[in-house]
């Protein structure tokens, strides 16, 4: 299957060249020829929260099995010859625990921000981000796990998204 992946919840099948997403029924997309232009990535976007809501329309918990990466050696030596792009295991991210369904409202709600700097061609910061919902995210901290598991999710970088890191204090246009 080169080029094509396959996203599955439960019993719903769709084949695209999405980005890589586990799913209740457990199989894993490849990672072939992953795109990181804003098309590609509204396109994964709108096909990842299509495959979400049929599962919801039929019915089922739509869970989202996500990699797990270290993002750091932990070599204290510093004769790192690990591998930090490797991942290192897999969370299962689904509505069954109550903390997961707040972790795939935090991340649904800054995908869909993230939309929005996709089509508009503007770019946001974390911080913007965080602003926009306080009393939902609670932290930055939230925010910003909310973006990573999105970078992961879409396979791209966080500058790919649109979506800057700046200091405390400072103002973006």
């Amino acid at each position: 299957m080169d080029g094509i992946v396959r996203v599955v919840f439960q019993n719903f099948e769709l084949k695209s060249t999405s980005p890589i997403i586990r799913t209740n029924a457990g199989e894993e997309m490849s990672r072939r020829g992953s795109s990181s232009n804003p098309c590609d990535l509204l396109k994964k976007i709108k096909e990842f929260t299509r495959c979400l809501l049929e599962d919801l329309r039929r019915g089922r918990s739509p869970s989202v099995t996500l990699n797990r990466y270290r993002i750091y050696c932990t070599d204290p030596s510093g004769k790192c010859c690990c591998s930090s792009d490797l991942h290192m295991g897999k969370e299962i991210v689904s509505l069954q625990k109550e903390c997961h369904a707040y972790r795939l409202d935090v991340l649904l709600r800054v995908l869909l921000i993230i939309q929005q700097l996709l089509q508009e061609n503007r770019h946001g910061s974390k911080r913007d981000i965080y602003y926009m919902h306080p009393a939902v995210f609670s932290e930055q901290a939230v925010v910003d796990r909310a973006i990573n598991d999105i970078c992961i999710l879409l396979e791209c970088s966080r500058h790919n998204l649109n979506v800057v890191a700046v200091g405390k204090g400072y103002v973006t246009t």
